[in-house]
């Protein structure tokens, strides 16, 4: 029992907030009737903050290293209009469009991290430079005008889903084998990953949960990863855009947590002092963060666009704003060098399910804004909280 309340108290924020989105979840389910959780409004609610949690992936970044980007709305909406250009006016090619506009969210990104990095001028003022002046950009390209509508293939991305392959080639109907199949997959893969996780631990002498906790754990995460998918085959299966952050959660969870290059952001972030004095390249790790978040920014760029089907002078708008704040709720430290891949996607389904649940109640998006503003000062405040605590 000791040896649970000691890791629970290590990672009180990441459990905390989970059993909080699980307890909204509820909430908001009850409160609307049961539709929150039905399984359109599920797809729908994995699309519709696709963008959101890829930006947040990115912001993670920044914030350990003790920094935030608020360029990211911005650059987002600024690439999803180039690529709109590309592909609707100048008739470009779309794999060819979208390479294009990967590698000039890559250029902004190296752009803002080479003043933050090496200039030392501050984050906060390089990226509020760029939201202006990538906010300016995209209603010079767009003239004031929105562009629409994109080809199939571009807006598959992030409205399409994964066609049942398997279930079509056996002839089966009424169930989608293929997202089915996934989940047991997932759930393989899962506890293998956690058998091998504990085994090193046992191996290096570190403590690790009782064999009952841990089979508990496991059992608790296979369910909830077997009833998602079966979840998502009542309506059409996996969404396209789900494929996409799954791969970025796990690529991102693999550099953060089994690299060198994502222990050196979070010893920048701890103490960036100690860090470069331990052999850190420390201008280096803050200039591939932000070219890191260039890119992501234009992959949620393209999503959003792809998602609306059109280029808008007003897309991106307070999109960092909701990065920032799913990076906070999930567990992230704002001095740095705390928080998990993990956690900013649960602050971000957080924020997602906030959002959707208010909007089914017809709660008007004034009062919207005011919750989410006191949702994310109280993750804050536990921060802090929890800081004075230890």
């Amino acid at each position: 029992m000791d040896n649970i309340k000691t890791m629970f108290k290590q990672n009180i924020r990441q459990y905390g907030m989970f059993i909080a989105f699980v307890f909204i979840m509820i909430f908001f389910q009850f409160l609307t009737g049961g539709v929150l959780l039905k399984p359109l409004n599920v797809s729908n609610l994995i699309m519709q903050n696709s963008y959101v949690l890829i930006l947040a992936i990115g912001m993670l970044l920044t914030i350990l290293t003790g920094y935030i980007d608020l360029s990211v709305g911005s650059v987002a909406g600024f690439i999803g209009a180039i690529s709109a250009v590309f592909i609707i006016q100048m008739n470009m090619p779309v794999w060819l469009a979208i390479i294009i506009s990967l590698a000039v969210g890559a250029l902004i990104g190296a752009w803002q991290g080479f003043w933050i990095a090496y200039i030392r001028i501050p984050a906060f003022i390089v990226t509020l430079a760029g939201m202006l002046i990538f906010r300016g950009l995209t209603m010079v390209i767009l003239q004031g005008q929105t562009l629409a509508p994109f080809p199939a293939s571009y807006t598959g991305v992030s409205s399409g889903f994964i066609p049942d392959f398997i279930g079509s080639a056996l002839g089966v109907s009424g169930i989608n084998l293929l997202t089915i199949l996934v989940g047991i997959i997932a759930s393989v893969l899962y506890v293998f990953s956690e058998l091998r996780s504990r085994k090193e631990k046992q191996k290096y002498k570190f403590d690790v949960p009782s064999m009952p906790f841990f089979i508990a754990k496991i059992a608790a995460v296979v369910f909830l990863i077997n009833l998602f998918t079966y979840w998502l085959n009542l309506y059409k299966g996996i969404p396209s855009v789900l494929v996409l952050l799954g791969a970025l959660i796990l690529i991102y969870s693999f550099i953060t947590s089994k690299t060198i290059a994502g222990r050196h952001i979070y010893a920048f972030g701890g103490n960036e002092k100690a860090a470069k004095l331990s052999g850190v390249k420390t201008n280096r790790v803050f200039f591939w963060v932000y070219v890191n978040m260039g890119v992501l920014a234009a992959v949620a760029g393209i999503v959003f666009a792809g998602r609306l089907n059109a280029a808008t002078p007003k897309a991106g708008v307070n999109f960092e704003l909701d990065a920032i704040a799913a990076c906070y709720i999930g567990g992230a430290s704002a001095s740095g060098g705390i928080g998990t891949v993990f956690g900013c996607i649960v602050g971000g389904l957080i924020m997602g399910v906030l959002n959707n649940g208010m909007s089914i109640m017809g709660i008007s998006v004034d009062w919207q804004q005011t919750i989410k503003g006191f949702v994310l000062l109280a993750a804050v405040a536990f921060d802090v909280f929890t800081k004075k605590k230890k």
